[in-house]
């Protein structure tokens, strides 16, 4: 490689992160933290990095957009035959990262995972615009393919059959992360970051402290 990418490094110094900035709750600080980054302007704030792992111990990882956060959950859409969708249903366990360098911060999650209510589903994929919806009929998600000209004559396939009304096929809906565990992550200088974690307890309780960075 041309570049020593190596030598690239940045060095944090916007804002500090101290105990008495942050909630008790970390649902309500991180819709705190997500508000600022819209405001903020950061590029895509609501995209995530998505790990799960399968019933084998393989791991992957991919970035997908939040789409709500609803009764203490973490909600997102996405084809359920796909390769995350079945390793989700598989295990039941998922980690989220959200990073907005443009405030130089991180929100790290780790929780357990189950589906939305068909209810739930249909009514956000009616949100969706036409094209959007065709092509949730028209991708076999993560299977392989012989050429892209496969997925435009599935595409053409299924605008021709649903000309209006598009409904959510039974292979498309969404996943709640129930987090167990919460990381805020302020960028500092010298490396020296700062780390507020939430845990949740036997009880239902948050426990917050303070990592080492």
């Amino acid at each position: 490689m041309k570049s020593k990418i190596a030598d690239i490094r940045l060095d944090y110094s916007k804002k500090d992160l101290n105990e008495s900035d942050v909630l008790d709750d970390p649902i309500k600080q991180f819709e705190i933290w997500l508000e600022e980054a819209i405001s903020a302007e950061v590029h895509e704030p609501t995209a995530m990095n998505v790990a799960s792992v399968s019933k084998e111990g393989s791991i992957s990882s991919r970035t997908v957009l939040l789409k709500g956060v609803e009764d203490k959950a973490f909600v997102f859409y996405t084809n359920y035959n796909s390769r995350k969708g079945k390793s989700l249903q598989e295990t039941k366990k998922a980690a989220l990262n959200f990073f907005w360098p443009e405030l130089e911060r991180q929100v790290c999650v780790e929780g357990t995972v189950e589906k939305v209510s068909p209810e739930m589903s249909d009514k956000y994929f009616a949100s969706r615009p036409y094209k959007s919806k065709v092509g949730a009929w028209a991708s076999e998600q993560s299977s392989q393919i012989d050429s892209k000209n496969v997925i435009v004559a599935r595409f053409a396939k299924y605008a021709a059959k649903f000309i209006t009304h598009v409904p959510r096929p039974e292979h498309w809906g969404g996943f709640a992360i129930k987090p167990t565990r919460i990381e805020f992550w302020q960028g500092r200088p010298s490396r020296l970051h700062d780390r507020i974690q939430y845990q949740l307890n036997e009880q239902g309780e948050w426990l917050k402290s303070r990592l080492a960075p």
